[in-house]
């Protein structure tokens, strides 16, 4: 995989020497690769601020769900300690393996819960991904580009062929278009 990466840097690099060279002899040709910032489509556009919102809610409530099964948990264990001395070993070790038992099963479904959470963040950033495609999409073809990387993937580019802004500008119009319908 690092290789790869580095023989498309490479390439990326003698194609943006190139476009660099026909730009300096007044030769106007689009860039063939444009890169952007998927993080920055998420975080910055009104439609990923309402993912990452609802998304952030969830987290919170497995959170302070986490939170209330510790304290109860904690209590339990605090009253199994407190009644040892009164109890036949086996008996307390009983309630001691009981008590396990509902720790492991307990800590399986929060861990459950928190990759469902995991699934459910990566599902949504697809669907936005996917919805944002098309405006993507249109900014490629008006470019006349052939591919679009993500900044995270390209070691160094000129800052011209980052449509970063221009999609986050034109999905934030899209989505004011979509919620005044």
């Amino acid at each position: 995989m690092t290789g790869l990466r580095t023989v498309l840097g490479v390439v990326v690099l003698s194609i943006a020497a190139t476009i660099t060279q026909a730009q300096e002899q007044s030769i106007n040709i689009p860039p063939p690769v444009l890169t952007i910032d998927q993080d920055r489509l998420l975080s910055e556009t009104r439609l990923g601020e309402r993912l990452n919102t609802e998304l952030e809610a969830q987290a919170a409530i497995l959170a302070e769900e986490n939170a209330r099964i510790e304290g109860e948990l904690i209590k339990r264990e605090r009253e199994l300690t407190e009644l040892r001395p009164t109890l036949e070993p086996e008996e307390f070790q009983a309630l001691a393996d009981a008590f396990d038992a509902d720790v492991q099963r307990i800590r399986s479904e929060q861990d459950d819960k928190a990759r469902a959470l995991t699934a459910s963040r990566d599902q949504a950033r697809q669907v936005f991904l996917n919805e944002a495609a098309q405006i993507i999409s249109s900014i490629v073809r008006e470019r006349g580009a052939l591919v679009v990387l993500d900044r995270r993937d390209v070691f160094l580019s000129a800052e011209s062929i980052d449509i970063t802004d221009e999609a986050i500008s034109r999905i934030n119009q899209g989505t004011v278009e979509e919620t005044e319908e």
